[in-house]
């Protein structure tokens, strides 16, 4: 009956392979930790999945990192927000205003 149950939702995220990837690999972390959670170990989930899935199963490698993630008691799915460098955008207003800047304080200078 578990074999059953383990297929079903396996197929239930294979049919949602045609929507967005991050949702998919969201469902795909899931999964993992839903097997995590039913005491399987990482051979035994990626073999699952390699099985329902085929080609677009997860490598053992990344199931392996969940399962480690998972263990260090971090349940989160989510993808959070990663700290590094702001987003640079360029455009016609920024230029002016620091072109007007520049030229209303002689001691900032272009470079």
């Amino acid at each position: 009956m578990c074999r059953i149950a383990n297929i079903f939702v396996l197929q239930r995220l294979k049919g949602s392979m045609s929507g967005d990837a991050c949702d998919f690999k969201n469902m795909e972390t899931r999964v993992v930790k839903f097997f995590f959670l039913k005491g399987k170990s990482p051979k035994e989930i990626h073999s699952i999945l390699i099985e329902t899935l085929g080609k677009h199963a997860p490598s053992y490698v990344t199931v392996k990192n969940w399962v480690a993630q998972f263990k260090r008691c971090d349940l989160s799915t989510c993808v959070a927000l990663r700290p590094g460098r702001p987003k640079t955008v360029i455009t016609q207003e920024t230029i002016d205003e620091i072109n007007e800047l520049i030229l209303g304080d002689r001691r900032i200078s272009a470079k």
